[in-house]
């Protein structure tokens, strides 16, 4: 095979790689153009003294649970470092934001009606210290 031939090979299996492995890319490709998925934000105010609580039970219990779910796209915790521009700022305490991925609205409802999201979200919530916690359903576009 001659150099220039080995470069396309190689140019079409790492723009098919970075493509398969992109998961909104998969979900997008798999439900159609048309599908776009859905990203839900949870701004929370994890307790200090929780916090390692919390982390455990979203990186050993419920993130490997949620991505064995139907419709599963992508799952961040992420802590909040400062806000940069913009406002009103989210409230002093909230220091985490949960941003959930999902191919569709209704696979999302499909997984928080099940016995794996009734069991492991309440680990990551009971660490909570304001229930009443920003709650955003967003569409991709």
């Amino acid at each position: 095979m001659n150099r220039r031939n080995w470069l396309k090979t190689l140019a079409w299996f790492t723009a098919g790689g970075a493509a398969a492995a992109n998961p909104i890319a998969r979900a997008a490709s798999s439900a159609g153009e048309a599908k776009k998925p859905i990203v839900l934000y949870c701004d929370l105010a994890i307790d200090p003294a929780r916090e390692q609580e919390m982390l455990d039970a979203y990186h050993n219990h419920f993130k490997p649970v949620a991505q064995k779910h139907r419709g599963y796209v992508d799952l961040k915790m992420l802590k909040l470092r400062k806000v940069i521009q913009g406002g009103p700022a989210p409230a002093k305490s909230v220091n985490y934001r949960f941003q959930l991925t999902y191919e569709s609205e209704e696979l999302r409802q499909q997984w928080i009606a099940s016995a794996d999201h009734v069991k492991y979200w309440p680990m990551i919530e009971n660490t909570v210290a304001d229930k009443g916690y920003l709650v955003l359903l967003t569409d991709a576009v």
